[in-house]
């Protein structure tokens, strides 16, 4: 009897079982067929390089499907609130928990929103100063930069029973600055970039790109307006000629015989203009842009987004204006030091966010700045904030590179607050590049063998040891240290950076070398991207490659993103004899069923909408009559099919050979994208392939006679065997006479840099000062900083 007692007791609960998430036949993107078993409650760190496939398997098949079947959980009529998700394409998944997301899609670059409305510490804010402030001004909105202050009164009808009309009043207290309308700047527009008031506008005054002398919509409906003299020079215009030439509403006119609207030149310039995406102008467009308007503090609020309501309340002497510009770390100890009784909840309720913002190294931000300014892993780790503190367990944490943006010192905080959540009994899954977030794993995935159609299957699976002593990509470079150049270049001169104060900066004085690989180093918030991208001296000919965001949809592509189909379409139309608008699914070209998609899209409403092959062009995007067009041999749909390598080849011998378009494509090759279709929708990218297509379309545009390439953490997104082939991109373009100025954390891209300037020692407001400039080998022979002591142990000096 005691033995069977003894036997049922060892046997496992039947709730004890389910402790891995199986996925059998995943096929999202580029995975061909993949199964894995993933243990719960361990942390599992996904590698492979760039392309491989990870994103698809963590995010778009298991992240996506755990957040489809919370979402089925709800009403219809809630979902229809929701967005709506297909199923992935997956046999079967197993044993999914509720997946929490923190990826590194940019904060919304609203001018509105905020670090302190993104992570509600603005919102508990507000509460303190409405029940603290002195004098007392009004409910929280009262404090809101969002929210306007509203008045209003009369009569409104009641149709309750009988109808009855009765008198109302409505009046809402809100912070908003009315000059700048919470922007916190206002915009002013340079008159002396739009024309030369010497001239008259019959000898050409305007300076406006495209407007020229004899176009009747622009220049033609001033000219014959009736309401300026065209061949008065514009500084003798009288006031009301000024008026009218500036600021005159809408005006119907009739000029040679057409009907024209009139509008004042500051209107039109804001709506032919400034209303549109500067990202998305032609490069000419977007310099006069640039030059033409200048934003500015707003004046009335100096740049705080209140009103002075808001800001004349204080609590201890501090207004909320106040509180919000400090730096996070000393807003945490303002909090801490008040102590009243009446409102201790909101006070603890508080200081949990503020201290999560310290622990996680962003305690150098402060809560008025502006979302959109923050990096991708700055955005990630703000996103952490509100999971750190959670009593949750048993949930599954998905993460996208979390050291994006991290200095060697800070990845061992954040592999802290990582194996924290997993103790909390928490799956932690990570896609990550780094050897010293892939060594703390419990499990590692490693997807290839390459990438693209390359890759999309399991190299390995199993321990760390085991990926080291495995013959995978990842595995052979796992432990691959780069060692200290042992001679560098010598200078050609230098780009000299006076009293930058930008920022966090500290009336710093620096000379950048020219014609060599310079690496600007600090941990994060040191100030590295203010003294680079803040106080670089305009018209130093520099191309700056950041880390915003490609726009494009799914229409957009490599082909047309590089500009490389219009050279493809060229040598179609030659070769044909059609016109080049043909060879466009955007254009004439595109098959009228599909309008140019390959796949016609379904709404479904709360429904995932489902999305068919046209069955017209079975996908091809073009009408039938544009496919009997072949250049050397093949159509415009199997030329957009081709990878870059096959591509390159196509266009560089033979019946097809187009230099133009060859020149892009080796640009391609050379930062590593060759495995890539030219008519790969952007939206399919990863955030690496899109830097690296980025940094491929930059390496065609001038600077001036000796352009400085400026590249923000190039590396982002690299899996290790491709930093080899970055650096030696990186060394061709030095190499070529160009100068190179890279902001990096990585310790190989530091060891192969020519110059190093290291900015801290720390972050914040104990940053913003350069604490070494010299060569690699004597930064970690002195070790005097944090980045010396990694850069040290890294190469074994």
């Amino acid at each position: 009897m005691d033995t069977r007692d003894a036997a049922q007791s060892a046997a496992p609960h039947a709730a004890d079982v389910h402790d891995l998430i199986s996925v059998h036949g995943a096929r999202v993107n580029n995975l061909q067929d993949v199964s894995v078993e993933i243990p719960k409650r361990r942390l599992t760190v996904f590698t492979g390089v760039s392309g491989s496939g990870k994103s698809s398997l963590v995010f778009g098949t298991i992240a996506a499907e755990s957040q489809r079947l919370i979402n089925e959980t709800y009403s219809a009529f809630v979902q229809g609130f929701m967005p709506a998700l297909a199923r992935p394409e997956v046999d079967v998944l197993d044993g999914l928990t509720t997946a929490i997301i923190v990826d590194q899609q940019r904060m919304g670059a609203d001018p509105r929103s905020t670090v302190g409305t993104a992570t509600d510490a603005n919102a508990m804010l507000r509460i303190l100063f409405s029940r603290l402030g002195d004098p007392h001004i009004g409910p929280p909105s009262a404090y809101s930069f969002n929210t306007a202050s509203v008045r209003a009164s009369g009569a409104i009808t009641v149709e309750r029973g009988a109808k009855k009309t009765v008198k109302a009043t409505f009046n809402r207290t809100g912070g908003m600055c009315t000059r700048c309308e919470g922007r916190g700047k206002v915009s002013d527009i340079d008159l002396a970039q739009l024309y030369d008031d010497s001239k008259s506008i019959a000898e050409g005054a305007f300076t406006i790109p495209g407007w020229k002398s004899d176009n009747v919509w622009t220049v033609g409906v001033y000219a014959e307006s009736g309401f300026l003299d065209p061949d008065k020079p514009i500084r003798d215009y009288t006031e009301q000629e000024m008026r009218d030439f500036l600021h005159r509403e809408p005006t119907k006119v009739k000029v040679n015989g057409v009907n024209l609207t009139y509008e004042g030149l500051i209107p039109k310039i804001q709506k032919s203009f400034l209303s549109k995406d500067k990202e998305a102008m032609q490069p000419h467009i977007r310099a006069f842009v640039e030059r033409a308007v200048t934003f500015t503090a707003c004046p009335e609020c100096e740049g705080t987004r209140l009103s002075e309501g808001a800001r004349s309340s204080r609590i201890a002497g501090t207004s909320i204006a106040d509180a919000c510009a400090m730096q996070i770390s000393d807003l945490a100890d303002w909090v801490r030091g008040l102590d009243e009784p009446s409102v201790a909840p909101l006070l603890s309720a508080l200081r949990q966010p503020l201290d999560s913002f310290v622990e996680i190294g962003l305690g150098y931000l402060s809560l008025d700045r502006p979302a959109g300014t923050l990096s991708g892993g700055e955005a990630q780790r703000v996103k952490m904030i509100r999971h750190l503190g959670s009593s949750l367990t048993d949930t599954t944490y998905v993460f996208d590179e979390p050291t994006t943006g991290l200095h060697p010192h800070d990845i061992q905080r954040m592999n802290a607050l990582l194996l924290r959540l997993r103790d909390k009994g928490n799956t932690v899954l990570v896609v990550e590049h780094k050897p010293e977030v892939i060594a703390i794993a419990d499990h590692v995935v490693d997807l290839g063998p390459g990438a693209g159609t390359g890759g999309g299957t399991v190299c390995f699976e199993g321990t760390v040891e085991g990926l080291r002593a495995a013959g995978t990509l990842t595995g052979r470079h796992f432990d691959d240290r780069a060692s200290l150049k042992k001679t560098v270049r010598e200078p050609t001169g230098a780009l000299e950076i006076r009293g930058a104060s930008a920022n966090n900066l500290r009336d710093v004085d620096v000379d950048v070398p020219l014609g060599v690989l310079t690496v600007v180093t600090g941990v994060a918030g040191s100030g590295k991207s203010s003294l680079i991208h803040g106080s670089v001296p305009a018209g130093a000919g520099v191309v700056s490659i950041d880390q915003s965001p490609i726009r494009g949809s799914r229409r957009s592509n490599p082909a047309t993103y590089t500009g490389l189909l219009d050279p493809i379409r060229k040598a179609f139309a030659k070769a044909t004899g059609a016109k080049p608008a043909l060879f466009s699914a955007n254009s004439e070209g595109a098959c009228p069923a599909c309008n140019g998609a390959g796949v016609i899209y379904t709404d479904l409403a709360m429904m995932a909408g489902v999305a068919t092959v046209c069955e017209d062009c079975e996908g091809k995007r073009f009408q039938a009559s544009v496919l009997d067009h072949r250049l050397g041999g093949r159509d415009i749909s199997e030329v957009l099919a081709m990878s870059v390598t096959e591509a390159e080849e196509f266009f560089g011998t033979g019946e097809a050979r187009t230099p133009a378009a060859h020149r892009i494509l080796q640009r391609l090759a050379d930062v590593g994208l060759g495995y890539l279709s030219l008519g790969q929708p952007l939206t399919t990218l990863s955030g690496g392939e899109r830097q690296r297509l980025k940094l491929a379309t930059h390496m065609a545009e001038k600077g001036g006679e000796s352009p400085v390439y400026v590249l923000d953490e190039p590396t982002t997104g690299l899996h290790l065997a491709d930093v080899e082939q970055l650096l030696g991109l990186l060394d061709r373009l030095v190499d070529s006479g160009k100068s190179v100025i890279v902001i990096e954390h990585h310790q190989a891209v530091m060891a192969h840099a020519d110059w190093i300037i290291d900015l801290g020692p720390g972050a914040g407001h104990d940053g913003g000062r350069v604490v070494f400039e010299g060569t690699p080998a004597a930064l970690a022979a002195a070790r005097s900083t944090l980045t010396g002591e990694h850069l040290a142990s890294y190469t074994g000096a």
